[in-house]
């Protein structure tokens, strides 16, 4: 059996949000950034990753198990 992640995409990153992210089979050893480039996300667009509520960083490794958000550069002013 494959792991697993509970994958959450906030923001403009929602439209790339896989129909099974609450249960989404993974490769275990897969990076943030591989993660990332599977579900077709510019990676110039995910500028916050938390991973069980700490911040990481694309070169982040997933083995299952975890809670993955990403966020979206933040504009305003």
């Amino acid at each position: 059996m494959n792991p697993s992640i509970q994958l959450r995409l906030y923001a403009s990153l929602n439209r790339f949000s896989p129909r099974d992210g609450a249960d989404y089979p993974i490769q275990s050893g897969i990076s943030i950034q591989e993660l990332a480039i599977d579900l077709h996300i510019p990676l110039d667009q995910v500028k916050l990753i938390f991973i069980d509520g700490q911040r990481e960083t694309l070169e982040t490794r997933l083995h299952g198990g975890e809670r993955v958000a990403l966020f979206p550069p933040v504009g305003g002013g």
